[in-house]
Parts: structure tokens; sequence; C-alpha cells
């Protein structure tokens, strides 16, 4: 069993209680701007071993009374088709899947805004296709000068342009389905309209990393770094929290840059301001959660090497950026990160050099690595996969678990009917064949019992991997990394 090193029921305890006090120092009324991932936050879960990656949305339920979600997206965003790279939907889409997800889970969902909206066409068909799915909208226009023009923001040709969203709960969630949707803007635009109408309300920020309560070079501060070495944001001492109270508390830079701007519309709009500071802002209580900091320490310099290889890889493919890797680079120095700590590397790397072909590694759950090589019918991931599950079920490398008739007419199928050039299997072939076999193969259907034991296992390949293999192994759960070359050299790789 993987080591904890995070106390989560202690988490959705302590931070519905934070959130609670909160609502009460405002007066009952709340906007909240959740940063990160509300339901599927896999960064936490793989540097705070123990957190959920539902912790935060488990949290909302227990307050589900006071609960009222809005859901920002920017109309621009809708008409540049932005893509969620996580998922693969656009930003539109993915707006309608979170509403379907929060309903399921007995969470209300208010309303959509459609921030920076200026007329685009089709950011019109989407709050048309909204409105006939009986989902209230709203619009935020551009505010020219924003957001450094103050006095002129705060006005009612700034703010004041903007819809009122009418909300009816005490806690109003303000998430999206990505960065730059404008939840900041949304939460500053309904305190002033709350204000004009006399409503005492608000307003926080949870955002999970950095820990502000961390060191600013503690690893899982770094790996939020690494997270976004592709975007530019730094951690960096809070100034404004070390000058108003003497005390070192961590954040990045984007928050530091925007807090006196922030600090100056609070205090045009209500009259004064409730913070001293960003870190003041915020309502994370996950540093107090962890109980093992070696194993958060450990999970979080291996989730900074997998960046790496990660930010290296997309590099060869075209989507990254070296000043990327670069950054990263710089990261793993200061957390004294090297590819030693993942044992996968080195076996993968071996295998590969003793048969003169692509190959992988796994280091399963009680520390044992297996590796898997290149063979005419499989490729590396296919190899290893099934190696991983023969392993995990205790069956020896002799036995059979897919019979070379089973295997065989597909891979002529692939080739002969299908006009594959590679008549190797992928991942996701291997086990429809597994699944076959273990009709009449007991072995088989053993091996089958082992995939959910795969989940939170590292594994790396000597090369980059085809689609379907990267993504069967994300769905298994198993942390994938690769070396930053093709097995070939072909210029078109899929």
């Amino acid at each position: 069993m993987a080591a904890i090193g995070f106390d989560n029921q202690k988490y959705l305890t302590i931070q519905s209680q934070q959130i609670k006090e909160r609502i009460s120092q405002f007066g009952g009324k709340l906007y909240l701007e959740f940063g990160g991932k509300l339901f599927d936050d896999y960064h936490a879960s793989r540097v705070l071993p123990g957190f959920e990656p539902d912790s935060k949305i488990r949290m909302l339920q227990q307050l589900r009374e006071d609960v009222e979600i809005v859901i920002a997206i920017n109309a621009s965003d809708i008409e540049k088709n932005k893509m969620r790279g996580d998922l693969g939907i656009r930003y539109d889409d993915d707006v309608l899947r979170l509403i379907d997800i929060f309903r399921g889970l007995g969470l209300y969902v208010g309303s959509v805004v459609l921030t920076q909206y200026s007329g685009q066409g089709a950011a019109d068909a989407f709050l048309n296709r909204l409105k006939t799915l009986g989902i209230r909208c709203f619009r935020h226009y551009p505010i020219p000068g924003y957001p450094s023009n103050v006095p002129f923001i705060v006005s009612e040709e700034g703010l004041g342009k903007n819809d009122y969203i009418e909300t009816s709960h005490s806690l109003i969630v303000v998430t999206a389905p990505g960065p730059g949707s404008g939840k900041m803007a949304t939460c500053l635009s309904q305190l002033y309209h709350e204000h004009k109408r006399g409503i005492q309300a608000g307003y926080a920020k949870f955002e999970t990393f950095p820990i502000w309560n961390l060191p600013l070079k503690h690893p899982v501060n770094l790996a939020y770094e690494a997270a976004t070495a592709d975007l530019d944001d730094v951690n960096m001492i809070d100034p404004f929290h070390l000058e108003a109270y003497g005390k070192t508390t961590v954040n990045y830079n984007r928050d530091v840059e925007i807090f006196p701007v922030l600090n100056a519309i609070f205090q045009r709009i209500q009259g004064s301001s409730p913070y001293q500071s960003p870190t003041d802002m915020g309502v994370n209580m996950a540093g107090y959660c962890i109980v093992n900091d070696d194993v958060c320490c450990d999970a979080s310099r291996q989730e900074i090497l997998r960046r790496y290889y990660t930010a290296c890889m997309e590099l060869v493919q075209g989507k990254g950026s070296e000043a990327t890797v670069r950054k990263l680079e710089l990261v793993m120095n200061q957390a004294g990160v090297t590819a030693e700590i993942c044992p996968a590397v080195a076996a993968s790397l071996q295998k590969a050099q003793d048969t003169g072909a692509p190959a992988g590694a796994m280091v399963l759950p009680d520390g044992r690595v297996v590796t898997g090589k290149t063979s005419g019918t499989l490729g590396a991931a296919s190899a290893l996969l099934l190696n991983a599950l023969k392993a995990l079920g205790g069956i020896g490398d002799q036995f059979e678990l897919i019979s070379a008739q089973v295997l065989e007419p597909v891979c002529r199928l692939k080739t002969e009917y299908l006009k594959h050039k590679n008549p190797r299997l992928h991942t996701d072939e291997v086990l429809l064949a597994l699944a076959i076999s273990a009709l009449t193969n007991p072995l088989a259907e053993l091996a089958q019992q082992q995939l959910p034991k795969l989940r939170g296992c590292d594994a790396h390949f000597t090369v980059i991997l085809n689609e379907e293999d990267l993504a069967l192994l994300k769905r298994l759960g198993i942390r994938a990394t690769c070396e930053p070359r093709y097995e070939n050299k072909c210029l078109y790789h899929k």
C-alpha cells in the first residue's frame, strides 16, 4: 500500500469550517473564486498522497445548502474554439459538462456568465443554446484600462455596465473551464452591484497551490512551479503579508502583482479593504493537513521529473517550447531532482540496450520493477502492461496470457485488411485480446483482475509512445513518461 502523506478527512473538515467562517466575516454572503480543478485535481493527489482528486467537490457537498455555482467563460475563447488540453473538448462544451456533473452531485448551478463579451457570433450562438436549455445567462463586457484604471473600473461605465447576476445562496462559487475566463473580474463586478443594492458581500480565493504556509522552495511548491512552467507563474514571498504581520508566506507572482490594484478596487467599492495581503484573500487549509512531509516531498520530486519528461517530449512534438524545458531544469536543480529518483528510467534504458529495441519499465506498488520489450506482435507498452499484470498476479513468465491463436489473427487483420504498416498491438487492443482469452484461460482472468493495482504506478519508455497507448495508460492511472525521441526518423508520427 502506498504511503500516505496527507489527511484527506481532516482537510474536508477544516476547509469547510474555514469557508463558513469567511462567509460569516462578510455578513452572510461570499463570492469564492475557485482556481484549479474542482473535482479532478490529479496534480494535488500526486504531490499530496492521500489527497482525493474529488476532495474540493466533496467539501462543497458538505456545504450543499449554502452553495450556488456560477460558471464563467470568456466569450473570446468561444469564438476561438479554445480546447481543454486534458479532455480534448471545447470550453463551451465543457461548460455543459460541468453543469451536468455539478447537478449530478446535488449542487445548484445558478447561471453562466460570458465575460469579455463584445457581440461575438459564436458567443451569441452559445447564449441562445444555453437559453434553450433553460440555463440563466449573463454578459460581462470588456473594460478599457482594466485592471489598472481603478476610477473608471469602479464606475457605471466600468463594472456598472455588466449584467447583475441574481444569486440566492450565501456561498457563490465562481468557477470556469480553464484559466483566463474572468473569474476574479466576475466576483468584483458582483461586489460592485451588491454594494449598490445595499447587500453585504465579500470575496475570497481558493487556490490549492502554492501552499502559503510551506517554505518557498518546498518540493510541493516547486512541483506547482513545474506544473505551470509554460506560464509566467513564479512562487514568491508575499511582501504585503510580511510587512503587515512580520510573517513569511508564499504566494505567486500574479496575485502579488495585482494585489495593490485589487485593494484599491475594494476600497473604492466598499470604502475599505478587508485584506492586508494576497495571502489574506486565500482560504486554503491544505498545508495543515500534511501528516508526513517526507512522503509529500518524495511524491513532489517524482512529479517534477514527470513534468520535465513531458515538456521534453512536447518540445520534440512541436507542442512545447525550449523555455519551458529550461525552466523545468532550474526547478529540478532547486528540488534536487535527477532521473535516478525513478527506478523505471534506468531499467527501461538498460532493457532497450540489451534488446536493441524500444523498451519500457514500471515500478509496481511493492517497489518491484518490471520491464517490457518490443516484439513482432507487441509494442513496448503492451508487453510491459502484460508483464506488470503477470507480476501482480503472481503468474510465472513461462505462462501465456494470450495465445498465438488470438494474437496472430488480430495482427493480420491490422496489416492485411486495415492496411496498418505496423502489426504490433496497441495497449487497448491487447486488453481486448486479454478479455477474450479470459473466457477460456483462468490466468488471463487473474491478470485482468490486477488492473486496478496499476493506478499510481510510474512507468518510463525509451521512445515516445503513440497517442492511443498514452491515453490508455492514463485511463489506467499509470503515470507514464517517455524519452524525447521517436522510434524511427520519419517526419510524420501518428
